[in-house]
């Protein structure tokens, strides 16, 4: 038990009166831990700074560390909550998963996620460099000029 908690319960000579000021005290920090859990939960998008596994394993835990405060948190509404924290580039892998008769459970959809992910990657945007070069005024520096094609 950490030190600021212990400081701030009562002494007492009595164990079931000392466990029963320790279960108050750790009532509060749970009610106050499940609303940041699930306000993270809620806000969660997948930025693309991380990779689709990191993303998925994140949202389990956070579902997993809110259900050990009673919270339960149904598997097919995790997986749905998963697809909706997907940015726009995803719509047609999500419109495909609508459109199947089967539900996914977690590990289904991050092994079909991380495809995706990969998929999306290697199609991902492509650029030639252009370089013209004019010869019209002899004598004087030619000048190059760089052109980005998307």
């Amino acid at each position: 038990m950490g030190n600021n908690i212990k400081s701030t319960l009562p002494q007492n000579d009595n164990v079931k009166e000392y466990l029963k000021a320790v279960e108050d005290r750790f009532c509060s920090a749970d009610k106050s831990l499940e609303g940041r859990l699930m306000a993270e939960f809620i806000t969660m998008k997948f930025d693309g700074n991380r990779g689709m596994h990191e993303h998925v394993l994140e949202m389990t835990n956070l579902a997993t560390r809110l259900k050990t405060l009673g919270m339960n948190v149904d598997e097919s509404f995790l997986v749905q909550y998963i697809l909706n924290s997907l940015p726009a580039q995803y719509r047609p892998f999500q419109i495909h998963y609508n459109t199947i008769k089967e539900k996914w459970n977690v590990n289904e959809l991050l092994g079909m996620l991380v495809q995706e992910e990969s998929r999306l990657k290697q199609q991902g945007q492509h650029f030639v460099n252009v370089t013209s070069h004019r010869a019209e005024n002899k004598g004087k520096k030619s000048k190059k000029s760089f052109k980005k094609i998307h």
